[in-house]
Parts: structure tokens; C-alpha cells; sequence
């Protein structure tokens, strides 16, 4: 069975403010790319990326030797008109309470569903492993991309929230059958 690392992009100002940043293309803050060191696995030559800065950044921080290629779909889900708004700064707006008392489930005004980010990500997943292969995946990405594909995919088979990964966090799987079968948190030592 092949490997699969799925891997949160490290801290950025507006994780650090607890802000919904989906498609705001901001860096790493000083103490998320702090926090990184490149990644104890060998041999890794690519590493699939999504569009945003900040994945890039941290992936070319844990594997400076990969070539890294860019895949649009993994990109975080758009929150439209919540983007780069804290839920404190949202806690009046009608919209937003609406969203969060539907379970984050329907649309972000100007934005995504959870439904057609999960759909998108894991169709970008299912592209990426039709190119074959058995060396290790490695994908960097973001927390919402990790839970669409882990929700969808995983096995043990969990509610989206409970895949969360934290700034930096790394999620070990085995790809078996379009299954990703759940090893544990963090690489292999």
C-alpha cells in the first residue's frame, strides 16, 4: 500500500487571530515558519501543493529538495463574505449565524459549500493518484482540505471536524482502494 502524508500548512497572522482564511493568499507569520523543520523522510522528490502561499512555503520548508506541484482543487474552501473575519467579529451577522446553526454545512455568502469543497478536493486526490506510483504521497495543503479528504475517505470512518489538524500537523496514512486508511498523527520515525 502506498503512503499518504496529508499535511496543514504551518501558522499564518490569521490562524494566530483565529480568522476564517480560505482564499486570502497570506504567508507564514514569523512563528510558523519558526515552528517548522524540514521533514524526516527521505527520498521524497515531489510533493503536491496547494495554490496558496502558505502551503508552498511550508512545503518548501519540510522538503526543500521536492519539486513541488501546484494543484488548484487542494486550495482551502472560499468563505466568501466570512473570509479573513473571526467568529467574535461575526457573532451579530444573521448570515453567519445561520451558516454556523447549519453546521457550516450550507453556502458562505460569495463563497463555498462544504459539499462542493469536499467534492472538489477529493477530486483533485483522485487525479493526483490516478498518475500511479507507489513512492510516498506527500500532500501540503490546509486544514479544511485535510478534513474534506479524511471525511470522505478515511477510514476509521469520522465526521469532517473530528480530522482536524493543527498548524503544521501531518496526518500518516495508507492509500488502499481510494481508501485512506488512518496510521496516526505526525511521520513515521
Amino acid at each position: 500500500m502506498r503512503r499518504v502524508y496529508l499535511i496543514r500548512h504551518g501558522l499564518t497572522e490569521g490562524n494566530r487571530l483565529r480568522r476564517y482564511i480560505g482564499r486570502t493568499d497570506e504567508p507564514l507569520c514569523a512563528a510558523g515558519r519558526a515552528a517548522l523543520s524540514a521533514a524526516p523522510l527521505k527520498g521524497i522528490e515531489t510533493v503536491y501543493v496547494s495554490p496558496l502561499l502558505r502551503a508552498w512555503e511550508t512545503a518548501a520548508i519540510l522538503f526543500p529538495h521536492a519539486r513541488q506541484i501546484v494543484v488548484d482543487g487542494l486550495r482551502e474552501m472560499d468563505f466568501g463574505a466570512f473570509e479573513n473575519r473571526s467568529a467574535d467579529d461575526m457573532k451579530n451577522d444573521a448570515a453567519y449565524r445561520a451558516w454556523v446553526d447549519g453546521l457550516c454545512e450550507g453556502d458562505c455568502p460569495g463563497g463555498e459549500n462544504r459539499r462542493g469543497f469536499v467534492a472538489r478536493t477529493v477530486r483533485a486526490f483522485e487525479n493526483i493518484c490516478a498518475a500511479g506510483g507507489d513512492a510516498p504521497l506527500v500532500i501540503v495543503a490546509h486544514g479544511g482540505t485535510v478534513m474534506a479528504l479524511m471525511s470522505e475517505l478515511g477510514e476509521p470512518k469520522k465526521d469532517y471536524w473530528a480530522w482536524h489538524v493543527g498548524a503544521g500537523g501531518c496526518l500518516r496514512c495508507a492509500l488502499d482502494g481510494g481508501r485512506l486508511l488512518y496510521e496516526g498523527d505526525g511521520f513515521d520515525a
